[in-house]
């Protein structure tokens, strides 16, 4: 894996106007990455179809502290969607 930015792995997650991409990559040593992409479908006023990007690159001493915020923000939303102060 020489080759900087190599794509080892991708999915996409389609809903709605978004789709979002995660991709594993590798870096030049090796080490691996996690690239998340919002792709967002817009029409501008002349009528063309155009895509914004957003992207977040996440690296390997972020993972777990990643996670745990993500965990801990979906528990929430569910907290309070249980509660029914939050429809769904």
């Amino acid at each position: 894996m020489s080759d900087h930015n190599n794509e080892i792995y991708s999915t996409a997650v389609r809903a709605g106007r978004r789709t979002y991409f995660f991709d594993v990559k590798a870096t030049r040593g090796n080490d691996l990455y996690l690239t998340l992409t919002e792709s967002k479908k817009s029409t501008s006023e002349d009528g063309y179809e155009n895509y914004q990007k957003h992207k977040i690159f996440l690296y390997k001493e972020d993972f777990e502290k990643f996670k745990d915020g993500f965990e801990d923000a979906l528990n929430k939303i569910e907290e309070l969607r249980s509660s029914g102060d939050y429809a769904e």
